[in-house]
């Protein structure tokens, strides 16, 4: 089978001028705070708008409707790694990050809304850079969307088809000419909580530059901030309104929809954000509990740093209100297994979803009671419907793939003179796309002291864990490059 180049060069070109035009939207604020940022910025957008320019002519010819299967796994993963290529350039331009692994590293942690940071100082680097650093962020959330609408159930990836079925205005057997409404809803909601976010994020006292940043932030979660010590340089009330839109973010998207057009029972009844729901309130719990044990806290502190760690964590955000491996050490090991939780389908969220955990301990519960009655028909069921088989075995593969990765991620960053509590947390919350983790890269460090090869090691895994593995992985197949 041969590839589209025509319509893979038109897409990547596209693309590209959105990172051009992205980063034009930085130049007023360079101006403003006249900080050295803004020569960098238009030479990036320059070199970024004539390159995709360049694409766009390659592919002028280009059908986009001819864009098949393996074209769909081949563009994904070339979007992100073009992307980042292009959108560290304002960091090595600008001599911020003259390293271009450090450069690179710190573009795909955005784009990936990874949140994980290689920047000792971050209040210093020019706050024209640093906008852009937090629109990487929102524009590979905005980017996941269309993903998770578009291309992933196209592709076949396991648990998407389930989103699918829930998006507003799609059906699975009406998927593709609903696909430019759908994406266009949720890209306006999207636009729209951002928006809400960094008002009230105003009014509760951030600067309109700090406001700004965290809703853009927050939205992907991503979880780059424009303070050294992130969300615990702020005050509780601010805290509490980025937990709620981070369990927002973390939220399929369709159903906020939903609840926008009031059709709460369609939420109510959707059984991956009531687990999603209960699981939060439960492990937010036991830390409160934990937290008044082992500390001097009082219950309103010892809830709010409970709720706001435990929320930035299962939805993958990475923001940081304290330094929670300080607390206890059964909190650390409770706070490390989050890493492997994610939000739901369909949200900005990262890792492996919490449809898949479901569907997990649906089918081994399921499993048990076939070895009693062999010949019993037991679907499992999500929400009352019977899911396909095909789509079981898909879910379960994904996830021993995931634990099989972060093995072999774990095994390979050991090699590289990593400590392995360090390896452990390093390499869970790249492919988790979390940012904090454990060891040395623990909520109030950062990735900088990491081995050369192992941030190559760790931005290929940013890149696993956001598409979904399989769209990475597959690439790496010979049979993917065979003519067929």
């Amino acid at each position: 089978m041969k590839f589209n180049f025509p319509v893979i060069s038109r897409i990547l070109g596209t693309l590209l001028l959105l990172n051009a035009v992205f980063m034009v939207l930085c130049v007023p604020v360079a101006i403003y705070h006249n900080e050295g940022g803004l020569i960098p910025m238009l030479i990036s957008a320059a070199i970024a708008g004539a390159s995709g320019f360049g694409l766009r002519l390659l592919g002028k010819n280009a059908q986009t409707k001819e864009l098949k299967k393996k074209d769909g796994y081949l563009v994904v993963s070339l979007g992100w790694i073009v992307m980042s290529m292009f959108g560290c350039l304002p960091y090595v331009i600008s001599g911020e990050i003259p390293v271009f692994t450090d450069a690179f590293f710190e573009t795909i942690s955005g784009y990936t809304t990874t949140g994980a940071s290689i920047l000792n100082d971050i209040e210093s680097v020019p706050k024209g850079l640093l906008l852009w650093r937090s629109l990487t962020q929102w524009i590979g959330g905005m980017g996941i969307i269309v993903l998770a609408v578009a291309i992933l159930p196209f592709l076949g990836i396991g648990g998407m088809q389930l989103f699918v079925a829930e998006a507003p205005g799609i059906t699975p057997d009406k998927l593709q000419p609903r696909i430019q409404e759908t994406a266009k809803r949720l890209w306006l909601l999207y636009v729209g909580l951002t928006v809400l976010e960094g008002i009230l994020l105003f009014v509760a006292g951030m600067t309109p530059f700090d406001a700004a940043n965290h809703a853009l932030t927050t939205m992907a979660t991503g979880g780059f901030s424009t303070k050294n010590d992130s969300i615990a340089h702020f005050g509780p009330t601010i805290q509490y309104i980025i937990v709620v839109f981070m369990f927002l973010a973390g939220t399929s998207f369709t159903l906020t929809y939903f609840g926008l057009k009031r059709q709460f029972n369609k939420i109510t009844k959707n059984e991956e954000f009531v687990v999603y729901t209960l699981f939060t309130l439960s492990i937010t719990l036991i830390v409160t509990v934990a937290l008044l044990t082992v500390t001097d806290y009082g219950i309103e502190q010892s809830f709010r740093d409970a709720l706001f760690q435990v929320v930035s964590l299962i939805t993958t955000t990475g923001f940081v209100s304290a330094d929670y491996t300080q607390w206890a050490s059964f909190l650390s090991v409770l706070f490390f297994i989050l890493l492997f939780v994610g939000g739901s389908a369909g949200s900005t969220a990262g890792g492996v979803k919490v449809i898949r955990h479901i569907v997990l301990f649906k089918n081994s519960f399921l499993e048990l009671k076939r070895q009693l009655h062999p010949s019993a028909v037991m679907p499992v069921r999500i929400s009352g419907k019977a899911i396909e088989q095909n789509i079981v075995f898909n879910v379960l593969a994904f996830i021993m793939i995931y634990i099989l990765v972060f093995l072999v991620g774990v095994t390979l960053l050991s090699s590289m003179n990593v400590d392995f509590d360090t390896a452990f947390g390093a390499v869970a919350t790249s492919l988790g796309n979390v940012g904090p983790g454990i060891g040395e890269v623990g909520p109030v460090d950062n990735f900088s002291g990491m081995p050369l090869a192992g941030k190559w090691l760790l931005a290929f895994l940013m890149l696993l864990g956001r598409l979904e593995l399989f769209t990475v992985l597959m690439l790496l197949s010979p049979h993917f490059w065979k003519k067929n």
